[in-house]
């Protein structure tokens, strides 16, 4: 079956009730058993012009085709950022609360780039709104179901996010040889509970998840 291509659609019905910058959202690395939880956000305005050609939600992309189009959808946007939460973080706070705190860094970023995130109205894949409340100002923020797959905006963040944090994961393979991290990403699988199992969690993994995950006895 071919993948849903996402569109503007959403986007567009958006500019017509008056908005006009966007920052859509998107995070990546929720269900990992290591490595930060990160989520990706992309600025554009009335004057966005088509997507990059083959654009989809990046869980639908092989990672060849992501690293390919993450530099054409960073030139699509106005600005774009990515910010991240810790294992460490994810440990004591909980999923939930990192997703707002990541959100609220990437949000911080595209301020710092130069982003008027003020006047933006947000939109946030999923059915709640977690970014919120880790928020100083408060946001507008739209949740929509399945946006990644079917807004072009939130598909971009996506993808830039999703690159951004597997480039991370990679590069620590000097850092905690042994995990398999070029391949898993911080994610569930044989090789990596066997390596778990040969040399403990590192200083990568999210201890709470390992627990529930594994069985180990781990320390709370």
């Amino acid at each position: 079956m071919t993948p849903i291509s996402p569109t503007l659609r959403f986007e567009k019905s958006l500019y017509r009730e008056g908005v006009t910058s966007i920052i859509a959202c998107d995070e990546v690395g929720r269900g990992a058993l290591a490595g930060p939880v990160a989520v990706g956000m992309v600025m554009i305005d009335t004057a966005v012009k088509r997507m990059p050609t083959g654009l989809r939600d990046s869980k639908l992309l092989p990672e060849p085709a992501r690293e390919a189009l993450e530099p054409y959808c960073r030139k699509w946007v106005l600005h774009s950022a990515v910010g991240l939460a810790s294992a460490a973080e994810v440990d004591s706070l909980g999923i939930m609360r990192c997703l707002g705190l990541a959100g609220a860094r990437a949000l911080a970023l595209l301020e710092e780039g130069g982003a008027d995130v003020s006047t933006s109205t947000l939109i946030l894949d999923g059915n709640y709104d977690y970014l919120n409340p880790a928020l100083y100002r408060p946001a507008r923020v739209v949740t929509r179901i399945k946006a990644d797959r079917d807004c072009a905006s939130v598909a971009a963040a996506s993808v830039i996010a999703k690159v951004h944090r597997d480039r991370m994961m990679i590069a620590h393979d000097v850092d905690y040889p042994g995990y398999g991290w070029v391949t898993n990403k911080g994610y569930s699988s044989r090789e990596h509970f066997d390596a778990i199992a040969e040399l403990g969690p590192s200083a990568l993994h999210r201890l709470t998840w390992l627990k529930e995950a594994t069985m180990l006895d781990l320390p709370a």
